[in-house]
């Protein structure tokens, strides 16, 4: 009895482990303001900002989990939605930043930070149709307050 007893206990100690974890890496829906001070803590320059919190509320509503099938078959993932095509691989790293494209899907956003700026570097804001769409030319979203 003693045993089982043990057995229960380390089984419920190792399930709280997992949730634990798990939430440490779970997904999150970021405010405006939340956003704007991740971006800047990611040495995001803040004459661009505005930008930034655009591009990314019109591309995957500041969700770090969003994943999106493409006409093309390609997916494009995270707050950013980095596109598999060229920018990282499934399942493995690759791509021109290196990496497995699940990584943009939590809420750990240094990676996805890193790659946005690569893509940024070579195409600006243009790469992004979200901003092409929504930003470009258009009032930004205020991030002052924040």
């Amino acid at each position: 009895m003693a045993n089982q007893m043990h057995k229960s206990g380390a089984l419920v100690l190792v399930l709280n482990l997992l949730l634990l974890t798990q939430s440490e890496t779970e997904a999150k829906l970021l405010t405006r303001c939340q956003l704007a001070k991740e971006l800047l803590r990611h040495d995001f320059p803040r004459s661009y900002l505005s930008n930034w919190v655009c591009l990314v509320e019109s591309e995957s509503g500041r969700s770090t989990s969003k994943s999106m099938q493409l006409p093309n078959q390609s997916v494009s993932y995270g707050l950013f939605q980095i596109n598999s095509k060229n920018w990282c691989r499934k399942g493995r790293r690759g791509g021109i930043c290196n990496i497995k494209c699940e990584e943009f899907l939590n809420d750990e956003i240094s990676d996805d930070s890193r790659c946005a700026m690569q893509i940024f570097n070579r195409h600006g804001f243009q790469a992004w149709p979200g901003w092409m769409s929504k930003c470009r030319g258009r009032t930004l979203p205020d991030v002052s307050r924040c």
